[in-house]
């Protein structure tokens, strides 16, 4: 199979190559740039007709043409389904994904309202919680000058006698 570039056809864009296809030499035009392209599509050819008459030996040369071009209109019919199929497959993956993404938009603002509520009612227990929270019972009541000593309130506002004005010290 060889690949002649001749000079250029009368409309400018063209190339002309020269392939072989059962032994037999075609000229081709072809764009510019796309001379490889034909060579492999040409070798491809020849390739299917020598394969076929190995296998089926000597039976014409227009026979062994006309089946090399049913096995790829074969091919190509077979390419063609599966195509249709995944392309559908693809449509349903894309449509999976949009209904994931509203699925998880959905859930996401469900989550964060749920956490939003969470953490108010949280903050009313706290509130509730500091408002009737007693003193602590380790602690003595601060008198009214600040020291815990001799006239100490208690939580009436009563004075109180202090420990170590009794002469009871706990030390």
């Amino acid at each position: 199979m060889t690949a002649e570039r001749q000079s250029p056809l009368p409309n400018g864009d063209l190339s002309r190559v020269t392939v072989s296809i059962n032994g037999r030499k075609f000229r081709m035009s072809c764009e510019q740039g796309q001379e490889a392209y034909l060579l492999r599509l040409a070798s491809d050819l020849d390739q299917r007709i020598g394969h076929l008459r190995s296998d089926f030996g000597e039976i014409g040369n227009t026979r062994l043409t006309v089946m090399a071009a049913l096995t790829i209109s074969d091919e190509l019919v077979e390419m063609s389904d599966r195509l249709r199929v995944l392309e559908r497959e693809l449509a349903a993956l894309r449509d999976a994904r949009v209904a994931a993404a509203d699925h998880a938009r959905v859930t996401q603002g469900a989550v964060a309202a749920a956490l939003n509520s969470a953490a108010e009612r949280i903050e009313g227990i706290s509130r509730r919680l500091n408002r009737t929270r007693p003193p602590d019972e380790g602690t003595q009541p601060v008198s009214a000058k600040g020291s815990r000593g001799a006239a100490a309130e208690d939580r009436t506002g009563k004075a109180a006698p202090s420990m170590v004005a009794a002469g009871r010290s706990n030390d």
